[in-house]
């Protein structure tokens, strides 16, 4: 994706162009600092301005409702987007409170694992961009494992240059290691008052370690040193449901303690609406081959 960014009423809306098939194009808008009775008008005053190539405007949007997916007496001119960009559901943990608070209101499955990962001398380092290509190997082991899809190792390395014209951003690596072995990492994202945790990655070896607590654990006491004041774990089923392919997450992030969080995910606003319906049925056909298909291979 290529930067796309736009001012509107003295505010900066980043914005993403995607180029596909070599002749189409897409905006991609996330958490957008628009107020949502407004978002149609912005659409409006922003499609002129695009390239004629450009199918429809895809925004990611950021307040929470109480069901995934949901945008009550969304404009006749918005869909629902096929697919998501990012993950609709979330845990923010408040992290304003002192930590010995934090940790008490970890479930008993987190408290018991975080000290496991103690015990066992799960030991976490803090690192930038030098180590992708170690955890990126990691992060391609778990791809196999649990048949996830990933971008390519440039993409995460873009990643921390982009964040190092934003003063605001530290992007940081997080690696797990135990007698030397590195075993598991994480990449978080502070910005102001608010941490994200984006990937992680763990080897199928030493998993008894329970290396992705220690780094959860070390990134939120880091997060809150930084004046953080929530820490997002940034995606997961949205209801406690068995049958759902991110089920484990739910488990793992709920743990926490955090507060569960639901958005609308992504809506449309098509430019051109005739070649915006060809444009779903493809995008629908791909989601079903990655989620019915590639994923039972």
């Amino acid at each position: 994706m290529e930067p796309y960014s736009f001012h509107f009423e003295g505010k900066l809306v980043n914005a993403y162009l995607r180029r596909f098939f070599k002749v189409f194009s897409l905006i991609y808008i996330p958490y957008a600092p628009i107020e949502q009775e407004r978002l149609e008008e912005v659409s409006a005053y922003l499609k002129p301005m695009l390239p004629k190539s450009c199918l429809f405007i895809r925004w990611d949007l950021p307040w929470y409702v109480k069901e995934e997916g949901a945008w009550p007496n969304a404009p006749e001119s918005f869909h629902r987007a096929t697919m998501d960009v990012q993950p609709p559901s979330s845990v923010i943990l408040n992290i304003s409170r002192p930590l010995e608070e934090i940790r008490k209101g970890f479930k008993e499955r987190a408290r018991r694992n975080v000290k496991t990962a103690e015990k066992k001398g799960v030991v976490i380092t803090c690192h930038g961009a030098e180590k992708i290509p170690v955890w990126y190997n990691l992060y391609k082991e778990t791809s196999e494992r649990d048949r996830i899809s990933i971008h390519p190792e440039v993409y995460y390395q873009k990643l921390f240059e982009l964040a190092k014209n934003q003063k605001r951003l530290d992007v940081r690596l997080y690696m797990a290691s135990v007698d030397g072995d590195e075993i598991a990492g994480i990449i978080t994202i502070f910005d102001g008052v608010e941490a994200t945790y984006l990937y992680g990655a763990t080897a199928n070896r030493k998993s008894e370690t329970r290396p992705a607590y220690a780094l959860q654990w070390r990134a939120i006491q880091d997060a809150k040193a930084a004046g953080c004041l929530e820490y997002d774990f940034f995606g997961m089923s949205p209801t406690d449901d068995p049958n759902h392919p991110m089920h484990g997450l739910y488990l793992f992030k709920t743990g926490w303690g955090g507060t569960i969080i639901h958005r609308p995910g992504c809506w449309d606003y098509p430019c051109h609406p005739i070649l915006y319906r060809m444009f779903r049925i493809a995008e629908a056909v791909r989601k079903w081959y990655f989620k019915k298909f590639r994923k039972k291979k």
